[in-house]
């Protein structure tokens, strides 16, 4: 857990950074593709390449791919079309996704889970009640697909390394991760990038630097080494740390007009959800597991 709390607190920065001083203002597909050429600059001296199985190198750089290249072109889009504390909020289905996914890899499946989705559905839709517009619903479905990978990359990661026979230092070979997070981002950028859209400023590029060398550099590697130290329902129970992480930061330095009012009150709903989860959803299917397997 300590990996993970750690990086919970790099991370609760991010959000507000990129939607204050990013968002709008530098070419989101460039913030992408210089976030992941700075992290994979720092892992680079470390990777190893005798003696690594190139099904782990693919696998890796798949993983990589879908966690951090494609999960940062969903993420960077959603800022255009949502406030930073609308991103943070939305982000509150990726636990469920975390243990769909990993259920799905044991080969299990459950409908119940859909109902908790629900239920913070509705939490989200009350932020917004009086202006729910396509914008917001274009800008929920974006995050959702944001979550979707950033999911599928901690858990596929957690499995990989637990069923990796042979035992690797992590860093020797997290490379691999960010170099498949690069192919995705050097190709978005060629076909959508904007090079008029550079950015302008001192704090805009010290901000890329710090979003790409801390938060991803440094960031995903302790987040997905402490997905493999812990199981799976811990990791999805951290993935919503970052949520009030981030809304503290944001509310208490960039946001201080928010509708405190409808934000928590959206927000209990989406909490009431992940309560609804973790004390009857997954009950319920623990015991139909254990009822199919008598």
């Amino acid at each position: 857990m300590a990996y993970l709390s750690a990086v919970t607190l790099l991370w609760a920065f991010s959000f507000s950074l990129i939607g204050v001083y990013l968002a709008g203002q530098v070419d989101s597909w460039f913030s992408v593709l210089m976030r992941v050429a700075l992290a994979s600059l720092i892992f680079l001296p470390f990777l190893k390449f005798r003696g690594i199985d190139k099904t782990l190198i693919a696998k890796l750089m798949m993983v990589g791919g879908i966690q951090l290249g494609l999960m940062y072109c969903f993420y960077y889009q959603s800022f255009l079309l949502l406030s930073v504390p609308e991103v943070l909020l939305f982000t509150v289905f990726t636990p469920i996704y975390v243990t769909l996914i990993y259920d799905l890899l044991k080969g299990r499946f459950s409908p119940w889970y859909l109902a908790t989705a629900l239920i913070a559905v509705a939490g989200a839709a009350l932020i917004k009640f009086t202006g729910i517009n396509e914008n917001f619903l274009l800008g929920f479905l974006v995050v959702q697909g944001a979550n979707l990978c950033f999911a599928i990359g901690q858990v596929g990661y957690k499995y990989i390394i637990e069923n990796q026979s042979v035992k690797l230092s992590q860093h020797t070979i997290f490379g691999y991760f960010y170099l498949g997070a690069l192919c995705v981002a050097l190709v978005a950028f060629t076909l959508l990038g904007n090079t008029e859209r550079l950015p302008t400023t001192n704090t805009q590029w010290g901000v890329l630097f710090y979003l790409g060398i801390a938060a991803s550099g440094l960031g995903y590697f302790g987040w997905n080494k402490g997905a493999t130290i812990v199981n799976a329902g811990a990791l999805a129970a951290m993935n919503n740390a970052l949520v009030p992480a981030g809304l503290i930061v944001n509310i208490a330095i960039w946001n201080r007009d928010v509708d405190l009012t409808r934000l928590a009150t959206g927000g209990a709903i989406i909490v009431l959800s992940l309560w609804f989860n973790e004390t009857w959803v997954k009950r319920k299917v623990a015991l139909s597991y254990q009822a199919q397997n008598q």
